[in-house]
């Protein structure tokens, strides 16, 4: 007999972090310009789909299924097959379905995460070669090493919610993107509707509790001080990006606090359920100065990641998995880190997110190549001036006479 209230709560921290997703696009969306509103939204809606597809016929098996201390797993569980409606998840709390569909919403998002590096400059079909090839050779193995009982997680490397699983990957994808499609020609397009990336935010913010409270697979002591973990970082992380711009530009940047958030929900993740609640507050202050420097040194060296996924997911991921080497309490989540006195650990974390951060780079930049050589990876000038809403995909955000 499962127990209704894990289950319930499991159910609802899936639906929150499938909320994600579409947080992602609205956020995207309103920091794209006005002629590329809808085709940064459908790169990344387009993921809830084809994902999904993926990841019942293929992902969920490679990830969860063999392969024990390896890279990655088998096909035994290939559109869940032998897998019964009413299989019972590990701790015998809920179904196994509600975790397949759970760690489903995490395949979902990572590779949107990516998209925003490269609006505007890359056309749909490349998306979708870029959208399947990616998570077969990038976010599966990475989740089967860490989650999936694979070689990194023998080895001892924890990471409560994706720093290196998701962020470090995506953000670290996306630098490479950037360095293969090149700039824009607009690079000063501004974003289009600032109330709609404080609705991305929002919707992001709240998502985010399932996805690091969730995390703890349980209800327990660990699920409330992740859920807290991650309201505090993103809370200081939004204050202290706010105050290094305003004392740097003189003024209070509404896009600065609200990026500023992202970057502390980002950059806790990794340590969410490894670290006391003051450590959250120490992460959350090193996310928003941090990650607002790594976004200026782009800027200073013409890096053109459009929406500064590097910066934010990238550096954020990182930067996170590394603190969790230095704040891990084994008291609370079993493990000690550097303030513990365990170099090791810490040097594990160190390795693991450098590995991570540096493969996902290097196969995203040759993967890029051979799709270009199947199909153009960079729209055309023509497209690009136009934009991609109207000669990609025949469609406008807004009645131009409305504006």
């Amino acid at each position: 007999m499962f127990d209704s209230g894990s289950t319930g709560f499991m159910i609802l921290a899936t639906s929150l972090v499938m909320l994600m997703t579409p947080g992602l696009a609205f956020f995207y969306g309103g920091l794209a310009g006005k002629r590329n509103i809808l085709g940064i939204m459908i790169q990344t809606f387009v993921s809830l789909g084809i994902t999904t597809i993926m990841w019942v016929a293929v992902g969920f098996s490679l990830c969860f299924s063999g392969g024990e201390g390896g890279i990655i797993g088998n096909l035994d569980l290939a559109f869940l097959h032998g897998m019964p409606f009413d299989a019972a998840f590990d701790n015998g709390k809920y179904p196994m379905y509600i975790f397949v569909a759970y760690q489903m919403m995490f395949a979902i998002i990572t590779p949107a995460l990516i998209t925003g590096a490269f609006v505007n400059r890359v056309t749909f079909k490349a998306y979708l070669i870029f959208l399947v090839v990616w998570q077969l050779f990038v976010y599966y193995p990475f989740v089967h090493m860490v989650w999936g009982g694979g070689f990194l997680a023998e080895w001892g490397v924890k990471d409560f919610a994706g720093g290196i699983v998701v962020h470090a990957t995506a953000g670290f994808a996306a630098l490479a993107s950037v360095f293969y499609v090149g700039k824009r020609r607009d690079t000063a397009s501004p974003p289009n509707s600032i109330p709609l990336v404080a609705i991305g935010t929002g919707l992001l913010w709240f998502g985010w509790y399932g996805f690091n409270a969730g995390s703890e697979l349980d209800v327990d002591a660990i699920t409330t001080l992740a859920f807290l973990n991650t309201d505090v970082a993103a809370s200081f992380a939004a204050i202290t990006w706010l105050i290094i711009e305003w004392s740097r530009d003189r003024k209070p940047k509404f896009v600065g606090l609200l990026t500023g958030a992202v970057a502390g929900l980002a950059t806790i993740t990794p340590a969410a359920g490894f670290v006391p609640l003051w450590a959250a507050m120490v992460i959350g202050i090193a996310a928003g100065a941090i990650c607002y420097l790594a976004v200026q040194l782009k800027n200073r060296l013409g890096w053109d990641d459009a929406l500064d996924v590097w910066g934010v997911h990238g550096i954020g991921g990182t930067l996170g998995t590394i603190l969790l080497g230095v704040f891990a309490v084994e008291a609370i989540g079993g493990q000690s880190g550097l303030i513990e006195g365990d170099v090791a650990f810490f040097m594990k974390e160190v390795v693991a997110v450098a590995l991570g951060a540096a493969y996902a780079f290097l196969f995203t930049y040759l993967m890029l190549i051979i799709i270009n050589a199947i199909t153009p990876v960079k729209v055309s000038e023509s497209e690009e001036d136009l934009g991609l809403d109207d000669s990609l995909h025949g469609e406008k955000a807004y009645d131009e006479g409305a504006l």
